[in-house]
């Protein structure tokens, strides 16, 4: 409806003369409060009430282990200090700022934070406003060779809203808040992956740090040997057979330790880039790992739902999903849009702004779909069997966690175990080559029984130093397990990520 203000009657306020502006008012009010759909509600995981597996005794000792006590041990801040190294400090330092791979999952939150932004503004009317100035000419009719040319002006703002009966908008926009949230929790399970990563190279590298020390303590004993049996051999007591095989030895010795060098620098390649560096400009003095794992606070198995952001993701999914419903099932219902416009028309440039000159319309469009072979149906279908997945995906991110921390307990308390086995090895081995030694230098053994205690010494001694630099991995392995520190308290909130502001 289209109408020109005249005269002063209709200087009387529309809502007194209209009673639909009063209906539509209703409607506004009406429609901030029904929404059709099911409240969310956390679904269920199964949580353990005590971990199968126990930490080693110095966990337990350092801790005061109580499984039952759910404020017990919880990882603060970073993690990574801990192990009380400055090298591996400042490394870790630099995924956060040059890791490009958190750097994208960092660019995709600030994405999902804009989406929720977006869905946030259909919440508002939208407002246009198209002033255009139009000429015409007209043919003269019964006089076709005179003509008239009109010129007509207008300055209309039209208003648009569409009023959110059944909480669709509402949905969609806490819908798209949660999966803001998820890609946030997203962002920090990554941080994590690839500090625990860099972490793990890093022991990996200084663990064959340990072992190429003690290959070229063995290759000094081994050329001491081999000089030993060569003079044995100039003076007849020693045999051309026992000089081979104590450069056999040697030479295995010698490209054993060698050989090391091609992981080593695959460990330094790859944590220059985790670094967000080329292999060309990093490089990492040789260190020998002496320090056994530190103690990491485990805490109960409760704790764990709120302490893995791959969980908190998960959970953040499947809340989304919800929301997915109560938009599907608001389809089955009518929709409704108010529109208006006011503005001036004139055909002439004087009177355009005038008070005379000034229009509007207003008035409400309802809209409900009879038929749409079975489409809102098996939309709603599709949604709820989305919901099931990200129920049974979450559960299922439950399950992988209690079982990466029980593999990884698991993984210290046997190698702990291990390592004082491997200690009498490395004893009894070290003393059954002094011995064989001896024996060999008195003429009564032969040296195939020195380079039998040799090779079992060399064994037990790298297994000693493989042994710590494993027990180091398990534990970086135990602390991504149980969220590295992280919990959800640290997620943004809903209306966090709707809100304009700087980048972090």
């Amino acid at each position: 409806m289209t109408r020109r203000f005249m005269n002063q009657e209709d200087r009387v306020p529309i809502s007194m003369r209209n009673p639909v502006i009063l209906v539509l008012a209703g409607v506004i009010l009406f429609s901030g409060g029904c929404m059709v759909g099911p409240t969310y509600k956390r679904a269920s995981a199964p949580v353990p009430p005590a971990y199968k597996e126990e930490p080693p005794a110095d966990f337990k000792e350092a801790n005061g282990w109580k499984q039952a006590a759910p404020g017990d041990g919880v990882l603060k801040g970073k993690w990574w200090e801990l192990y009380k190294d400055p090298t591996l400090n400042a490394l870790e330092e630099q995924v956060s700022i040059s890791n490009q791979n958190v750097l994208l999952a960092e660019a995709q939150y600030h994405e999902a934070r804009e989406a929720a932004r977006l869905a946030h503004s259909s919440l508002f009317p939208t407002a246009s406003v198209t002033p255009a100035i139009t000429e015409s000419r007209t043919a003269g009719g019964a006089t076709p060779n005179v003509s008239s040319l009109h010129t007509s002006y207008s300055l209309p703002l039209d208003v648009s809203w569409g009023p959110d009966l059944w909480g669709s908008v509402r949905r969609n926009l806490t819908a798209a808040a949660s999966v803001a949230q998820a890609s946030a929790a997203q962002l920090e399970n990554i941080r994590l992956i690839y500090q625990s990563e860099l972490a793990q190279d890093y022991f990996n590298l200084h663990g064959l740090d340990g072992e190429y020390q003690l290959l070229d303590r063995t290759v000094k004993s081994y050329q001491e040997f081999l000089t030993l049996t060569r003079n044995r051999f100039s003076g007849g007591v020693a045999s051309d057979l026992d000089v081979a095989q104590a450069e056999s030895q040697l030479y295995t010795a010698q490209s054993n330790m060698i050989d090391l060098g091609v992981a080593r620098a695959q460990f330094e390649h790859a944590i220059a880039v985790l670094t967000g560096k080329p292999p060309a400009e990093l490089s990492l003095p040789a260190a020998v790992l002496h320090d056994t794992p530190p103690p990491v606070p485990i805490g109960v198995p409760s704790a764990l739902l709120e302490r893995r952001p791959d969980i908190a993701q998960s959970e953040r999914q499947m809340a989304a999903s919800n929301e997915e419903i109560g938009i599907a099932k608001a389809a089955f219902y009518p929709s409704l849009t108010l529109s208006g416009a006011a503005g001036f028309s004139s055909t002439s440039i004087g009177t355009w702004l005038s008070w005379p000159s000034r229009v509007f319309s207003v008035g409400p469009a309802a809209a409900e779909a009879i038929f749409d072979a079975g489409h809102r149906r098996a939309a709603l279908a599709q949604v709820l069997d989305a919901y099931d997945a990200a129920i049974a995906g979450y559960r299922q991110t439950v399950l992988n966690a209690f079982q990466q921390v029980e593999d990884n307990l698991a993984a210290l308390r046997i190698l702990a175990d291990e390592e004082v086995t491997v200690d009498q090895a490395v004893s009894s081995s070290e003393r059954a080559l002094t011995i064989s030694t001896v024996q060999y230098k008195a003429g009564t053994i032969s040296y195939l029984a020195v380079i039998t205690a040799q090779a079992t010494a060399l064994n037990a001694e790298r297994t000693a130093v493989s042994l710590l630099t494993r027990r180091l991995i398990a534990s970086v392995a135990l602390i991504q397990a149980l969220g590295g520190g992280w919990d959800t308290s640290q997620l943004p909130t809903q209306p966090d990520v709707r809100a304009k502001g700087q980048r972090n």
